[in-house]
């Protein structure tokens, strides 16, 4: 275990309850026995002490245990990369253990959870909080080419694990634990301490990640117990518990406005589309219904120019006739008629 996994100046403010020292605090009750693993000069065990837990410590570095120990019950030195937890405690001595901010700091956090897990009293809970390795700031720091470590925060130089939602639960249920509560501290991703050179970013991108899954969630904070003999702990997708509604983190800068801008125009582009789109089904529409009138009206035409020819042969017949009565007198009228009936017959 890296002697500075747990060299962060703390100030912990109850009072703020978007931090992870708040959420782990409130996961872990009051009136607990707590062991704080990674406990440091004892920052959190002095606030689980004053809601009235009895809390003992671990601790790899000998100079900040000793400072601890003025607060707590007691403290242990010692390196969870060589030797166990459970050498130093008696199983179920405790009602919750904490890992905040450790495990992606050990070589093996699931054998450190397993050792662990029996130290637990029954209904006892193992509470850590982890950073989220796809946080926003790291989604778009990497959009970039951008990895680079920092003295603390999400890329802490002293991390050798990283952790997604997926990630988070998969290890413990590896250790055989079941979890019970999955919450977050939150901020926006221009808001932390990862370099994001925004500007060279196209703002709809910036935008989008701001609102994509577990983007804002800095770190998670989750608390699970020993999954019941014969059951496998398997990872559940439980609903994620912001600290804080997201939108009062969520920063409205010109990003937003620009991406906003940006959706808007699209939607016009859009709206101008399905117009001209339905325009062009008009002008089909009519098109199709002038060529069947036009096929109408030559079938029209050519019946009436039948029509038209059988009149002009009709009249040329009675021409015909005309003047065969002209000229072969009343007589020839009864023969005139009847010649005309017959040629109407056929």
């Amino acid at each position: 275990m890296d002697s500075d996994l747990s060299h962060y100046e703390v100030d912990i403010d109850l009072g703020n309850p978007n931090t992870s020292h708040s959420l782990v605090a409130d996961l872990v009750g009051r009136g607990k026995r707590v062991l704080d693993v990674g406990c440091w000069t004892g920052d959190l065990g002095r606030v689980l002490t004053a809601r009235g837990c009895e809390v003992s410590g671990l601790e790899i570095d000998e100079e900040a245990a000793e400072k601890a120990r003025a607060d707590l019950e007691r403290v242990v030195v010692a390196d969870l990369d060589l030797e166990p937890v459970s050498r130093h405690f008696p199983a179920g001595s405790f009602d919750a253990v904490v890992f905040a901010d450790v495990l992606e700091h050990l070589r093996d956090p699931v054998g450190v959870l397993r050792d662990t897990a029996p130290l637990l009293s029954p209904g006892g809970k193992i509470v850590i909080s982890v950073p989220n390795v796809t946080h926003g700031s790291v989604r778009l720091a990497l959009l970039q080419g951008r990895w680079k470590y920092t003295d603390t925060g999400l890329l802490d130089s002293t991390h050798i694990r990283f952790f997604n939602r997926v990630g988070v639960l998969e290890l413990l249920a590896s250790a055989g634990l079941a979890v019970d509560d999955l919450r977050g501290s939150i901020a926006d991703p221009l808001n932390v301490e990862v370099v994001v050179d925004a500007d060279r970013l196209p703002p709809s991108v910036v935008e989008w990640v701001r609102h994509q899954r577990d983007a804002l969630v800095y770190q998670f904070v989750v608390s699970a117990q020993v999954a019941p003999e014969g059951q496998a702990a398997a990872p559940t997708e439980l609903p994620l518990v912001p600290a804080v509604a997201e939108e009062s983190v969520r920063i409205r800068d010109k990003f937003t406005t620009r991406s906003e801008l940006e959706l808007e125009a699209r939607q016009q582009q859009l709206n101008y589309r399905d117009h001209i789109l339905g325009l062009e089904a008009g002008v089909a529409t009519a098109q199709s219904r002038a060529a069947r009138a036009e096929r109408q009206l030559k079938g029209a035409q050519k019946r009436l120019d039948r029509k038209n020819a059988r009149i002009k042969e009709l009249a040329a017949q009675v021409s015909m006739l005309q003047r065969e009565l002209d000229e072969q007198g009343p007589n020839a009228v009864r023969n005139a008629f009847s010649k005309l009936r017959r040629g109407n017959d056929q």
